[in-house]
């Protein structure tokens, strides 16, 4: 892991920016408050993560808890974050649920190059991708994500049948509010699914 301080003078704001390999924390905010005599807390915001701490600190001190931080947060994340395998299980229980677990994937795993689409699948050897963006979001958006890909196992395009798989789940309309909100908001995704880009893979 590769880093950059700027860090603020004791009694000041300072700024802390890591530059990481995947899974990384990109940018961490750090900020002083002189109401602070001790207690040091962190939190992420979007795809920053900010690290409050007493404005007393030397720069020492801050580069100190901020690793220590960092690292109490990934923990964390990992904890709150379902990895491949558990990413699998939740498919398959869904598949079960609704779609009479006829929509069987060969994988099921989490991918970090998906930064125009939420999911995709290739029907032709039964694997699904998943964003790595949905995993802070809410469970019932994940769920409706990874239905929207089993959905495709059984029909590859965005017809009237394919929709009506999806009809047993009751949040589906919910889900796509919330993401088309985000996407909207970010101004960084499609609002809407994409068009496939490849006859083999579907979004």
């Amino acid at each position: 892991m590769q880093r950059r301080w700027d860090v603020g003078a004791p009694g000041t704001r300072g700024r802390y920016r890591a530059v990481v390999d995947q899974g990384g924390d990109g940018e961490v905010d750090v900020r002083r408050s002189h109401r602070r005599r001790r207690t040091v807390s962190a939190y992420r915001e979007g795809q920053r993560t900010v690290v409050l701490i007493p404005a007393r600190f030397t720069p020492e001190q801050e580069r100190e808890w901020v690793a220590t931080m960092l690292t109490r947060l990934r923990a964390k994340d990992r904890r709150r974050r379902p990895n491949d395998a558990a990413l699998a299980a939740r498919a398959a229980l869904l598949s079960q649920r609704h779609l009479a677990g006829r929509a069987r994937p060969a994988s099921v795993a989490w991918v970090d190059n998906q930064q125009a689409r939420w999911g995709s699948c290739t029907p032709a050897d039964a694997t699904i991708r998943i964003s790595s963006r949905l995993r802070p979001m809410p469970s019932y958006v994940l769920d409706y994500v990874l239905l929207h890909e089993l959905a495709h196992l059984l029909q590859p395009s965005h017809g009237a049948k394919f929709w009506a798989l999806l009809e047993s789940y009751p949040l589906t309309e919910r889900a796509r509010g919330f993401l088309q909100g985000y996407s909207l908001a970010c101004g960084d995704l499609p609002a809407e699914e994409p068009e496939h880009a490849d006859p083999g893979t579907v979004h």
